[in-house]
């Protein structure tokens, strides 16, 4: 991601039943999210509609415990014909904002869908 100053796409706290048995947050959990703010984000590059195709690469670093807020961040990295590769960060803020850490990072890949939900082109600019 850029190092320019970003805003989260999404900002999140979880709640008690997305723990699991190990007292952490749930990785599916944490998936969804990501995959909600990188929606977000191909939406507003395609100007529409968009659908995940694929995760490229995925990356847990360090758990997310109850009581975390949660920021989001993602960034169109790559357009193609129809598709955009998003890179996606997210960052468990602690202890009141004391901590931040780097939990988890991905690259997402989206799909811009016409009215029929077909694959259609992406404006390249």
């Amino acid at each position: 991601m850029s190092d320019k100053y970003r805003e989260p796409m999404l900002r999140v706290v979880p709640g008690p039943t997305d723990i699991n048995a190990n007292g952490h947050i749930f990785g599916g959990w944490v998936l969804s999210q990501m995959d909600i703010a990188g929606g977000i984000a191909a939406s507003r590059r395609a100007q529409g509609a968009v659908a995940t195709v694929a995760i490229e690469r995925m990356e847990f670093i360090t758990p997310i415990h109850l009581r975390d807020v949660i920021s989001v961040y993602a960034e169109v990295e790559r357009v193609g014909r129809t598709s955009m590769g998003v890179r996606i960060e997210v960052v468990a803020s602690r202890d009141r904002g004391a901590t931040e850490l780097k939990v988890t990072e991905g690259v997402f890949t989206f799909v811009a869908l016409d009215e029929n939900h077909r694959p259609r082109a992406v404006d390249p600019a």
